[in-house]
């Protein structure tokens, strides 16, 4: 049986805890190769994944004979050099979050992985769930009407990776977190970038609004990078928003993502911390939806699962595309911006 070919280039904490573990649990995938930087990490990855391969320069990771895909799971600021690169070798490519920093820099990517025909994955693990998908029917076949406001709040504990002092979660993990990946705001550490981009990829998946213009308040960590976020938001159909949430639950926390829907003809609510997927109606037609899931809970595998049945050409959605990507970037980009001009800033959406 031929095997589809996969390299990993950002061989680190979660790489290791999540991407590779996945990959090589298919019979039908071989991971050839992997780039880290570090000599020594990188020999010990190799051992324990048994990848034949390794370096520490990416360029030879993307020259390997006959590669089919890239998991791209390097620090946040380098995403953009190394997914384009990917992208131009005409390589699909699984691009972790935050997908780039930059709305010029996520729109080029989407652009070309539509000119090389590449299939383009951002692992948002909410939007692979039965009620991401169960919502987003609810919101196409019209039971709330037209999409009026939102309100998106995530938090999650993770004060200690912001603030580059630990990573309570990861002290048994094979590699740990990079503090100044995390924690350093020019990189793009922070709980924006870090962790309100899942909650902002599921709500723009199931709803498909695109921002035009944002205005947000920021508060940041010792290290500068943000620990809360309220973000206003309006959108291209004329609907507005209230996003954000914080970084700052106590230790051993599970997630908290409350996503509610506001339309001209009732309302959706999607707890994932309660597990709830409600609709309510105008007209009292109401029903509580079978949400099968632990409070809190969530996952990575099937991301990763996704991008490998596209690769390979079986019938599978891509949830979270480039172009989904691209509007919370922008989202992000401009809710950035405008923490420091205190000015209303916009995505560049019209």
């Amino acid at each position: 049986m031929s095997k589809t070919r996969i390299a990993v280039l950002g061989a680190g904490w979660w790489a290791a805890e999540n991407h590779i573990p996945v990959l090589k649990s298919r019979p039908d995938i071989e991971v050839v190769g992997i780039c880290r930087l570090g000599r020594e990490e990188l020999r010990r990855a190799q051992e324990r994944f048994e990848i034949p391969f390794g370096t520490e320069d990416y360029n030879e990771l993307l020259a390997l004979e006959n590669l089919e895909g890239v998991v791209v799971s390097t620090p946040h600021h380098l995403h953009y050099e190394h997914a384009s690169a990917a992208l131009k070798k005409g390589l699909h490519v699984l691009c972790e979050k935050p997908m780039t920093l930059h709305a010029s820099e996520a729109r080029d990517l989407a652009n070309l992985a539509r000119l090389h025909n590449r299939h383009f994955v951002i692992p948002y693990g909410w939007n692979y769930t039965d009620y991401a998908a169960k919502s987003k029917e609810i919101i196409q076949q019209g039971e709330i009407g037209k999409v009026e406001h939102v309100l998106c709040h995530m938090a999650s504990a993770l004060r200690d990776l912001f603030s580059g002092t630990g990573a309570w979660f990861a002290e048994e993990a094979f590699f740990k977190p990079q503090a100044k990946t995390w924690s350093d705001p020019a990189g793009g550490g922070g709980f924006a970038h870090g962790q309100l981009t899942h909650a902002l990829g599921l709500l723009y998946w199931i709803t498909n609004l695109q921002p035009t213009d944002v205005f947000c308040f920021s508060r940041a960590s010792e290290s500068g990078a943000d620990l809360y976020d309220a973000i206003s938001c309006r959108f291209t159909n004329g609907a507005t928003g209230m996003l954000g949430g914080a970084g700052t639950m106590p230790p051993s926390s599970t997630y908290q993502v409350d996503i509610r829907i506001f339309g001209s003809e009732g309302m959706l609510l999607l707890d994932i911390e309660r597990p709830r997927l409600e609709l309510r109606r105008n007209d009292g037609r109401n029903s509580l939806i079978p949400v099968k899931a632990r409070p809190g809970e969530y996952s990575c595998v099937e991301p990763v699962q996704r991008f490998i049945d596209l690769i390979q050409g079986k019938t599978a959605e891509n949830r979270s595309n480039a172009s989904l990507g691209a509007e919370v970037v922008a989202t992000l980009d401009a809710a950035g911006r405008s923490a420091k001009s205190g000015r209303v800033e916009a995505t560049g959406k019209t």
